[in-house]
């Protein structure tokens, strides 16, 4: 699985990405990651039922948006897990993530 980190400078925003495994140690990994980074907001694609384990682990936490797969397949040029996610991040930074799905922290 790979994540995008989008973090503000000023003005400016800087992308981190991060590959991670599947495993629960691994989706621990991320979730630390993201809470260390003060990261409020989580954006995934929802395809099939791969992206419950991931939101089952951060829903707690942050504020997770499950993006419509139909959108996220826009990604201009070549589709990779990078360029997927880092256009996630975007989307989600600029409010224009249409969401199959909205669940804030409680």
């Amino acid at each position: 699985m790979v994540a995008c980190l989008r973090l503000h400078e000023g003005r400016r925003a800087k992308t981190e990405v991060r590959r991670f495994g599947t495993t629960t140690a691994e989706l621990l990994r991320l979730h630390e990651w993201l809470s260390h980074a003060a990261c409020t907001h989580v954006a995934m694609e929802s395809t099939s039922v791969y992206w419950k384990p991931v939101f089952n682990l951060l829903e707690g936490s942050f504020e997770v948006v499950l993006a419509n797969a139909y959108h996220i397949k826009a990604v201009p040029g070549r589709k990779t897990d990078v360029k997927d996610c880092e256009w996630i991040a975007n989307h989600l930074g600029r409010d224009a993530c249409d969401s199959s799905r909205s669940y804030g922290q409680e």
